[in-house]
């Protein structure tokens, strides 16, 4: 980063399987340009589709996250995720950067990435299990797993947390994110 260049937060956006983080993010980019959205690297088939990240198998990971290519890394439902350290260069200049993450890494990546700020996005449990019965990656039990999951709380000690309800439409959650925002986009 060049000296005196603006450095945009990291935004986590985080919240349970089917609540629409990645509708969230992709709409808010569109709704603010200062706004970018970095991609994750996941061990997850290509074909499952859903969000847009870059599809590795186990080995490409662990040889990924061994010669030091993340900035942040974990494992959830049986897959390894990790955030590029690339994700410095897309702050430079931004206005922040969105990033999906999970609720067992936010104190590791607010301490990795200093200036972070937590969109926890939620939605009542009837629409979680529409959204995820109807995306078709999980079972009837798996459904079931991901909503027994989807209250956990945050973990203590965030420093900047916003609560966006994501149970109605996509454009009331998009006004609450911007409006969370707000001091970033004055």
């Amino acid at each position: 980063m060049t000296s005196g260049a603006v450095k945009g937060p990291v935004i986590a956006v985080v919240g349970p399987s089917g609540v629409g983080k990645d509708s969230l993010m992709s709409a808010l980019a569109v709704s603010g340009p200062e706004l970018r959205i970095m991609r994750r690297v996941i061990t997850r088939a290509p074909e499952a589709g859903g969000e847009d990240y870059q599809p590795v198998s186990e080995p490409e990971f662990s040889a990924l996250a061994e010669n030091g290519v993340f900035a942040l890394h974990w494992q959830a439902h049986g897959l390894h995720y990790g955030i590029p350290r690339d994700i410095e260069t897309l702050r430079e200049g931004a206005g922040g950067v969105l990033v999906n993450l999970s609720r067992a890494v936010l104190l590791e990546a607010q301490e990795v990435f200093g200036d972070l700020i937590v969109l926890s996005v939620t939605a009542r449990p009837e629409v979680l299990a529409q959204r995820l019965l109807a995306r078709g990656r999980e079972d009837a039990q798996e459904v079931e797993r991901r909503l027994a999951r989807s209250g956990n709380p945050l973990p203590q000690g965030l420093a900047r947390v916003h609560e966006i309800d994501n149970s109605g439409a996509l454009s009331a959650a998009v006004q609450a994110a911007l409006k969370a925002l707000q001091p970033l986009r004055a």
